[in-house]
């Protein structure tokens, strides 16, 4: 039985993730700011993934640990949801191996051309990450704050400028 649904799964075809803003996303990106008060840049990859059905980020940090290794990397997927146009961001890095088990998937729905994706972290917390493009130059800046009991705090100021 579960062979049959697997095999029905395969034989539906089901449409590709179209979405012009995110589309304004993909491509090699350096990411230049601040993050928990730190000066960053890191370098970006970004690419629809698995027949256009995923956007992923692929994120490195450029500056290195005492062993050499990258200070911060990250695997970020987004994908929609079709019925409610809603955006949804599964958020994988190295701070920490809860990615898959602890539940936290960011949503947002657009809003112009900015996507305020919203993680509830439980507890009265939250992180909130808006993704705001600017057309009129080409690129992206990610403002991060961390929301205890409504209060958002600054976590991370970053703009993703084409190097």
């Amino acid at each position: 039985m579960f062979v049959a649904f697997l095999l029905l799964m395969v034989a539906v075809p089901v449409d590709a993730f179209e979405d012009e803003l995110l589309e304004r996303l993909t491509g090699d990106w350096v990411m230049r700011g601040t993050i928990a008060g730190q000066e960053i840049v890191h370098d970006l990859q970004v690419e629809w993934i698995l027949a256009h059905h995923y956007l992923q980020i692929s994120e490195i940090a450029r500056e290195r640990d005492a062993d050499g290794n990258p200070a911060y990397e990250a695997l970020v997927l987004i994908g929609q949801d079709e019925a409610t146009g809603s955006y949804a961001c599964l958020w994988l890095d190295i701070t920490g191996g809860e990615g898959l088990t602890n539940g936290v998937i960011g949503v947002a729905q657009r809003d112009g051309d900015a996507i305020p994706f919203v993680f509830d972290t439980g507890d009265a917390t939250a992180i909130h990450n808006t993704f705001s493009y600017d057309r009129a130059v080409d690129r992206w800046r990610w403002r991060i704050d961390n929301v205890r009991d409504g209060e958002p705090r600054r976590f991370a100021d970053v703009t993703l400028r084409r190097e």
